[in-house]
Formats: structure tokens, C-alpha cells, sequence
């Protein structure tokens, strides 16, 4: 199969550097690694033998012009810019593609998140993946409800004969693009989470999007793409109720990575906007 890979990138142009070098190491090296940047400061010197273009801002936006640059692969695998994939991510996740011709996306096992804390450095990752040890059986899967954003990687085909695109309603971070377009691919196949392929998301915190915006993407983007049949109405309620609650009980001593009170106030600000019959993803962009 022809394996790419792709990297859609924002103002991180140090840490893609290394997240490139760790791709090196893979033993089923990448028939192509195509990075979607949207300034050239946001790649630094360039790398040989990746392929590099230009696009607009947006996570969707960027993600879908690297699909359209890799019509001829088989499988695309989306990479965040400060994800460290173990050196057999990609040869665990071809061999699962290739034995199961019922899947279309498969996301792997990350064994540390640092986007649920303050983050990890690249040399932080890396020692979190040579501890690592990964399970007797790498080809073990389990069926999955969608695939996570910082590693997931879709059949190419099923792209292209049913016209899967990223949503492009939902601008910047993306709140729950992921969720989206996976849920759209799991409609003709299977989802899976797989043991094997292993990695570790840094979290790195230059490049997110701010408080006030992430707060008010965790209420419009839920009740988005619920109306839009994507995503169930009991888990959209659910996931809204935690954010606002934890926003504000945390608001009073935040962590020192996490604008509290912005995000709670973007949560209220588009309750009120629900309310008023006016509630888009897009509004985060005039905020």
C-alpha cells in the first residue's frame, strides 16, 4: 500500500523539525510526508524529501488540502505537528489496513497526552516513548468510536468515492473536526484503535487557540455537528455540561496553561447565543 503522511502546522516550526526526525526512524518509512503550513516562518528550514505547501489558516482548511495533494496514496495518516510516533507506528497501521479490508480509520494508542496538562518537551516525549512497552500482540485492535485528531489515518478510497471532506465550518483549532470526519468515514466501515501503533502527543501549548474562542468551539461545535447527525445529541449535552462545569470550577485557580475564565465566558457567550437562535462555529473568528 502506498502510505502518506500528513501535518498540518501553525506557528510550531521547531518542534515539526523534530517530530520530522522522529518520522525518520520509523521502520516502514512514509511513501510521503506532506506538510500544510500557512506562512513559510511556520516550517523553518525545510526538510529533504518532505513535501511542503502552502495553505489557508484553519486546521479543516489545511487537512483537506493535504488529502487533494495525496490523491494516489492508499492510506493518509494525520499526524499533529507535536505528536512522536514509536519507530513501527506506520508498519503496525499498514499491516491492520492491509488484513482488514473492512476498515476505514484507524487511530493508534497514545501513551501520553500532554494536551491534558502542561505538556510535554520533545526530549520529555521521546524518553516517554523508549520506556514504553508496547503489548505482546501488535496487531490487537478494538473498535473505536472515532479516530483522535493527533494520530489517525484514513482508507483513501472510501475518501474518494464518497467525497469526504473536513468540515470547513469549523475554523482555527478545529473543536471536534476529528470527531466529524471520522464518524463520516465509520459510516462505510469499521473504526479502530489499534495497540500497536504508539505515540505521544506533547501538547505543546505556542499555537492555541485562545480562551475566550476554545470556550465558546466547546458549545458551537458540539450542537454543530449534532444538528448535523454526526455527533449524538446525549454525548454532545454531556461533553458541553463537563466543559462549563470544569471551566468555572477551575476559573478561581487555573492552571498555568489554561485561560479558565476565557474559556468560560466563550461557554457562556454562546449559550446566549444559542439561546438567541445565532450560534455558529464560524463566530469564534469575529470574536
Amino acid at each position: 500500500m502506498k502510505l502518506g503522511i500528513g501535518i498540518a502546522t501553525r506557528g510550531r516550526p521547531a518542534i515539526l523539525a523534530e517530530v520530522l526526525r522522529e518520522l525518520g526512524r520509523q521502520t516502514r518509512p512514509a511513501d510521503r510526508i506532506i506538510v500544510c503550513h500557512v506562512t513559510p516562518e511556520d516550517v523553518g528550514e525545510q526538510v529533504a524529501g518532505v513535501e511542503y505547501l502552502s495553505g489557508p489558516a484553519g486546521l479543516p482548511r489545511q487537512r483537506n488540502a493535504i488529502m487533494d495533494r495525496a490523491a494516489d496514496c492508499d492510506i493518509l495518516l494525520f499526524l499533529d505537528d507535536d505528536f512522536l510516533a514509536a519507530p513501527d507506528y506506520c508498519a503496525v497501521t499498514e499491516a491492520v489496513f492491509t488484513a482488514r479490508p473492512e476498515v476505514v480509520v484507524t487511530t493508534g494508542t497514545v501513551i501520553a497526552d500532554g494536551a491534558n496538562g502542561p505538556g510535554y518537551s520533545v526530549e520529555e516525549g521521546r524518553a516517554l516513548l523508549a520506556a514504553d512497552t508496547p503489548p505482546a500482540d501488535r496487531m490487537a485492535v478494538r473498535p473505536h468510536f472515532n479516530g483522535y485528531g493527533c494520530n489517525m489515518a484514513f482508507r483513501m478510497a472510501v475518501v474518494r468515492a464518497h467525497g469526504i471532506r473536513v468540515d470547513e465550518a469549523l475554523p482555527a483549532y478545529a473543536w471536534y473536526e476529528d470527531l466529524d470526519v471520522t464518524r463520516l468515514l465509520g459510516r462505510h466501515g469499521a473504526i479502530l484503535r489499534l495497540a500497536g501503533a504508539r505515540g505521544v502527543h506533547l501538547g505543546a501549548k505556542v499555537g492555541r487557540t485562545p480562551g475566550l474562542k476554545l470556550g465558546y468551539s466547546q458549545i458551537a461545535n458540539p450542537v454543530y455537528l449534532a444538528r448535523k447527525g454526526t455527533y449524538p445529541w446525549n454525548r454532545a449535552l454531556r461533553s458541553m455540561a463537563r466543559h462549563c462545569a470544569m471551566n468555572l470550577a477551575r476559573s478561581p485557580r487555573p492552571e498555568p496553561w489554561a485561560d479558565r475564565w476565557g474559556r468560560f465566558r466563550g461557554n457562556m457567550l454562546a449559550l446566549g447565543d444559542l439561546v438567541r437562535g445565532r450560534l455558529r462555529p464560524g463566530r469564534i473568528e469575529e470574536l
